[in-house]
This record gives C-alpha cells, structure tokens and sequence, in this order.
C-alpha cells in the first residue's frame, strides 16, 4: 500500500464518514422517524393515562367513599356496603373503581359483610386486601378468622387467628392468640389452647387479655 493512501486528506476522511453517515439516515429515515413518533405516543398516552383518566378517578372514587365511611363508623354496615340511594356504598364503588380509593376499600367492604352475617363475602373481600400496613393486614386476616368461625369452620378459623397473631407482634396479637384459645376449646383440644393462653401470659402480660389470662388457664388445668 502506498504512503499516500496510508496519510489520507484529513478533510477528505470527514466528508468520506459524512456521506456515509447521510447515506445510512437517508436508508433508515422512516425507521427512525416512525420510531421517534412511537416513542413521543406512548410518552403522551401514559401521560393523558395518569392526569386526565387515572388521578381524576383516583379523586372521584375516593370522593364516593366519603360518606361510605361515615356510613361505617356509625355501625350503619348495610349503608355503608350498600349506599344511602344518594351516595354509592363500597361494594359498588369496588364494582365502580376497583380498589383505586386504596386498599382499605375492601378491608372496609369485609368488615361490614362480616358485621350483616354474609361470611362468604366477607371473606372474599378480605382476602383481596393487600394494604401495607401490618397492624391493618393482621386485622384483616383475624376477620377471615372471624368469618369461618361464623360459618362454623373452626379449623380454617384458628388458623387464620394464629396467623393474625404472628403476623404483627404487638399488644392485639393477643386477642388473635385469646380467639384461637376458645376455637381450642370448642374443638376439644385443651393443650392447644393452654398453649395459646400460656403465650399470652408470657408474651402479653400488660394486655387487656392478659390481665384476665389466669382464669382461662386456670379452668383448663384442673
């Protein structure tokens, strides 16, 4: 090879990687244009999705659940689930939006089927609360317990109780551990439910359970 072709024009080089460079944008132009537009769509459509659909609903559903909530804390449990006739109730606003007012919206539809007798749907409901608080999640899986006990499934009702109980360690897991005691009872397991009792005792003494304990282990051991 020739020096002459190894120490090419400098300027020559750049307008050679010019011409290919447009060459290449000239071939794939529409490629790239269609790419570019794909791209700024799906930016704009997430965009609409959150602010002109998503947050509106968010704020409509949790609007709806105003007096759905009031409904509840008064132990109005049939309004509550079902609506006064001039605002929604949370099974409808579950059918409506789902659980876009928050999680709570079925612990809430639950506890209030749990409170009517429908223990099927009250379990339903539970079962989809997926909420991020411990405290709320043992409660809600202590509900389930509350459910089976009242459709007379006494070992699915333990079960969740004990779950409840170790779910989050703190001064309600005794209540938890207390209805598991008495589903003991009620299945003729003594040590069981001794065992449940004597957890409390040990783990639990401040509690307003555990300050009555002693009598429950008491009856059981003689």
């Amino acid at each position: 090879m020739s020096k002459k072709n190894q120490h090419q024009d400098p300027e020559q080089t750049v307008e050679q990687a010019l011409n290919t460079t447009e060459q290449l944008i000239e071939k794939y132009k529409k490629p790239l244009l269609y790419g570019a537009i794909a791209i700024i769509a799906i930016a704009a459509i997430g965009f609409a999705y959150q602010h002109l659909y998503r947050k509106p609903l968010i704020n409509e559903a949790l609007a709806q659940t105003f007096m759905a909530e009031q409904h509840f804390r008064s132990d109005s449990f049939a309004l509550a689930l079902n609506g006064d006739g001039n605002s929604l109730g949370f099974a409808q606003i579950i059918d409506e939006y789902g659980n876009k007012a928050g999680e709570a919206i079925y612990l809430y539809a639950g506890v209030s089927e749990l409170h009517l007798g429908n223990y099927e749907s009250a379990i339903a409901y539970l079962k989809k609360y997926n909420g991020k608080d411990p405290v709320l999640k043992a409660r809600s899986i202590s509900n389930i317990g509350d459910a089976y006990a009242g459709l007379e499934n006494y070992k699915e009702a333990v079960s969740n109780y004990l779950k409840a109980a170790d779910f989050a360690d703190n001064a309600f897991a005794a209540g938890y551990l207390l209805k598991a005691g008495i589903i003991y009872e009620e299945l003729g397991d003594t040590a069981k439910a001794l065992e449940a009792y004597n957890k409390i005792k040990d783990k639990y003494p401040q509690s307003v359970e555990g300050f009555d304990i002693d009598k429950y282990i008491s009856r059981l051991a003689k």
